[in-house]
């Protein structure tokens, strides 16, 4: 048997977004528990070193919370070095007999990298400037491809307008979107 890299999630959406000199992190408000809406306004995305990284979660909120705990305590140990944190995250959770069990991905960036890191061990860089995860990943990342291949909007404007393309699809993602952003250098 096979083990799913990407397992069920129906739990929230997360989109992050390059373009030019801009980095922005993307998600929903929605809290579900089944198939009942439970919040409307949670904050999935945050700042992490110094505001130099942004992170966002999908999966089970309590799971989320300690891989955040440990992912920070990871880039203080390595300087706020995203690749060398999210390596060093991704071999403890996929060790760990406890850790194993969390049921969250997790969705990083900072001005050079963005990773999707699971609790199977994988860290993935995807080969373009956008990557999503979560229930309505998988629209907010087709919706954001196409607009930053056909359109003029600025990363920020991108995601907001991706990510409400993954709301009317989705039942489990919201309108209620918060974004926060990075300024890169060119």
């Amino acid at each position: 048997m096979t083990q799913n890299l990407f397992p069920k999630t129906r739990s929230t959406t997360i989109l992050a977004v390059r373009k030019g000199n801009r980095a922005v992190m993307a998600g929903d408000g929605q809290v579900s528990l089944g198939e009942t809406v439970m919040k409307h306004h949670a904050s999935k995305v945050r700042y992490m070193y110094k505001d130099q990284i942004l992170v966002g979660f999908a999966g089970a909120s309590a799971d989320a919370f300690s891989l955040f705990d440990r992912l920070e305590a990871k880039l203080e140990s390595y300087s706020g070095r995203l690749t060398r944190a999210a390596v060093e995250l991704a071999k403890d959770w996929r060790t760990d007999k406890i850790l194993r069990k969390l049921e969250a991905m997790l969705l990083t960036m900072d001005k050079d990298h963005i990773f999707i890191i699971s609790g199977t061990g994988d860290i993935i860089e995807p080969d373009e400037s956008v990557a999503a995860i979560g229930s309505g990943g998988p629209y907010a990342l087709a919706a954001a491809r196409a607009l930053l291949e056909h359109s003029e909007l600025d990363a920020n404007a991108i995601a907001i307008e991706a990510m409400k393309i993954a709301a009317s699809i989705c039942i489990y993602t919201n309108e209620q979107i918060e974004s926060i952003e990075l300024e890169c250098d060119e």
